[in-house]
């Protein structure tokens, strides 16, 4: 459970000052959920890749599996988000890297829906808006 009964940290209530909070920031910048299966297949492609080039002393391999993860994490946020990556923001790249493996975990156990929903109420979304930049759209056309 997430709490947003006084909005989404860092969107529309002060920055995030724990984890939990910092969730809910990250999340209410990945709720489209094109951008979470993209984020989520990116990030084990590129867990899977570095472990197997790890054992297989594979170096380059190694040094390269990140970007397996990075390159369609980013083009996503362009594509359906229309925002920049959370990795780029609010300065806690450690933060945003558990956000992400949290995730994976909840986009492969089916459980993402349940915190999306919740997120989506904390910012007062409107029926049809999925996204921060569809709910934008949908207050400037009324």
């Amino acid at each position: 459970m997430i709490d947003v009964s006084t909005g989404v940290p860092g969107v529309n209530a002060e920055d995030p000052q724990n984890f939990p909070e910092f969730w809910a920031y990250y999340l209410s910048q990945h709720l489209h959920p094109r951008t979470q299966q993209v984020h989520a297949g990116a990030t084990v492609t590129a867990i899977v890749t570095g472990v197997s080039a790890l054992f297989r002393r594979k170096w380059k391999m190694l040094a390269v599996s990140p970007l397996l993860a990075y390159v369609p994490a980013f083009s996503s946020h362009w594509i359906w988000e229309k925002n920049n990556p959370v990795v780029l923001s609010k300065g806690k790249p450690i933060w945003a890297a558990m956000a992400d493996l949290t995730l994976v975990a909840k986009v492969l156990t089916g459980r993402i829906d349940r915190d999306a929903a919740e997120v989506r109420e904390g910012l007062g979304f409107a029926p049809h808006a999925v996204t921060i930049a569809d709910q934008t759209r949908i207050l400037q056309a009324a």
